[in-house]
């Protein structure tokens, strides 16, 4: 996926989890943060952000941030970004993929995606990785009630005669391995290793990461 109209800026603030200061061109710009986790090892002060500029009428603010940098390493942290790049990789983790709709409904959940591929159908959940800790990357970065609840109907979804997979797509390159962050919501990393031993598919892929784009790059290794 590619964004248009990308300028540097240098992060200033984040008075809420909605918007950011941000210095641009000598001027201060409140921006639109495309992530409302907290992000708190990456919007540090005087951080080198990317702010991608808008174009709606009825937009609030001028710019949209959308990555970091963090230690030399570029991150997308765009929150609708996975969304796109999965819909683009799919076809690779799912050979003979031949519909695939997004936000489909199962029971109570509405996960991200609903696909037929080899006479199998299969309902995939997409979770977007911005948390890096020493080449190790993790999820959540805050406790998620709703990706535990996404876990568990996955699981329902596969015991109904469907195949389910969770994606998470790491929005940065050259990690070491994706965990889920027991730390942060041991809840999280129970419901995760006990998805895969009823049957749910994990898979976690890394990105390129350019100031205008994020693209699928391949595998990386999950450790639970």
């Amino acid at each position: 996926m590619e964004y248009g109209n990308v300028t540097a800026g240098r992060f200033l603030a984040r008075p809420n989890r909605f918007i950011a200061h941000v210095e641009v061109g000598g001027q201060v710009e409140i921006c639109h943060v495309k992530n409302t986790g907290r992000c708190r090892e990456l919007l540090v002060e005087g951080a080198k952000v990317y702010l991608e500029e808008g174009t709606g009428a009825k937009r609030k603010t001028r710019f949209d941030l959308i990555a970091v940098e963090k230690g030399g390493r570029l991150i997308n942290m765009d929150s609708q970004a996975p969304n796109k790049v999965a819909a683009e990789y799919l076809p690779v983790l799912l050979p003979g993929l031949g519909l695939l709709r997004a936000e489909q409904r199962f029971g109570a959940s509405r996960f991200d995606f609903y696909g037929e591929a080899g006479g199998e159908r299969w309902f995939v959940e997409v979770k977007g990785v911005t948390l890096e800790e020493d080449g190790v990357v993790l999820f959540p970065d805050a406790p998620t009630e709703r990706g535990v609840k996404h876990l568990h109907e996955l699981c329902d979804a596969v015991e109904a005669g469907y195949r389910a997979m969770a994606l998470f797509v790491v929005q940065m390159e050259g990690v070491r391995y994706f965990t889920p962050n027991g730390r942060t919501h041991p809840e999280f990393a129970r419901a995760l290793g006990e998805a895969q031993k009823k049957g749910v598919r994990l898979e976690a892929i890394d990105c390129r990461v350019t100031p205008g784009s994020l693209t699928a790059k391949g595998a990386v290794e999950i450790r639970l």
